[in-house]
């Protein structure tokens, strides 16, 4: 079915869950293309007035769910759709977003993903990122770096803000949070950064930092499941991921960032002094 990519050998101890981790976003993905482009029912979600979900995400989860209760009835799920009170120190936690970048999706622009991960007592241990509209595969295990398709990825060597990209996202509040972040974007250009990149799925864009698309990505708030696959990604390419206060990030709501190591201090200076905005 996925002719794009190589499987990548792991060590046993983690290849069972990753076979499984792969199935899961491939299963979610084989859904989300049967929506694609064909218009779905939309509601929004926490009275935000463009935070959307739609039968599309709601069925993706449920074939991510299915795949992952046939192999591991008793292993913890937290989901964005359902199964939100999951404890995420839980000794054995699957973190899914069945679809990321649903605003992207419902535009029928292919640029999204199924972003799944597999934590243990709070310590990721796999992440997949799945774009099936590109068929782009992102795979991290934790002490075994990460790929793109069966090759090896790292981040970006870039030593100076004006050597590099910047990725970003807004949240769906349009008042401080959002100030604060075209605040961060204005000191950036001041430093000249090459530029500033918003595509509108958290999870891909971590994979980019990944890539080595961009020196650093930062957003003032996601959800655990926003990030959890992507975060491994980055630490496995040889990146780093705090809080945009440069805090040990959580598996809770957070504000993010993520890059090449080699400019974390210098953005998160940034990126903390705007956090004091709200």
């Amino acid at each position: 079915m996925v002719s794009c990519f190589r499987k990548t050998v792991f060590p046993m101890a983690f290849e069972q869950k990753l076979s499984v981790a792969r199935a899961a976003a491939l299963a979610a993905g084989e859904v989300l293309m049967k929506y694609f482009g064909q218009g779905v029912t939309q509601r929004f979600k926490g009275g935000q007035t463009a935070d959307l979900v739609s039968e599309a995400d709601v069925n993706a989860e449920q074939a991510v769910i299915r795949v992952i209760r046939e192999n591991y009835p008793h292993d913890a799920i937290l989901g964005e759709e359902s199964l939100t009170g999951t404890d995420p120190q839980s000794p054995q936690l699957w973190i899914i977003d069945p679809l990321d970048g649903t605003t992207n999706f419902l535009h029928d622009i292919p640029h999204f993903a199924v972003s799944l991960a597999y934590y243990e007592a709070g310590v990721p241990k796999i992440g997949v990122v799945w774009n099936p509209a590109m068929q782009d595969m992102f795979i991290a295990v934790a002490g075994q770096g990460a790929t793109h398709n069966g090759q090896p990825i790292h981040v970006t060597p870039d030593e100076r803000l004006e050597q590099t990209l910047i990725g970003t996202g807004f949240y769906y509040d349009r008042g401080s949070m959002m100030e604060a972040t075209l605040g961060v974007l204005a000191d950036l250009f001041r430093e000249n950064i090459h530029g500033v990149r918003r595509f509108g799925s958290a999870a891909l864009d971590l994979c980019h930092v990944a890539k080595g698309y961009y020196g650093a990505y930062f957003e003032y708030f996601l959800s655990a499941w926003d990030f959890a696959a992507g975060r491994l990604i980055v630490e496995e390419a040889g990146g780093r991921v705090t809080t945009a206060r440069g805090t040990p990030l959580p598996l809770a709501k957070s504000s993010i960032l993520a890059s090449n190591s080699r400019l974390h201090a210098v953005v998160e200076a940034i990126t903390a002094r705007h956090h004091e905005r709200f």
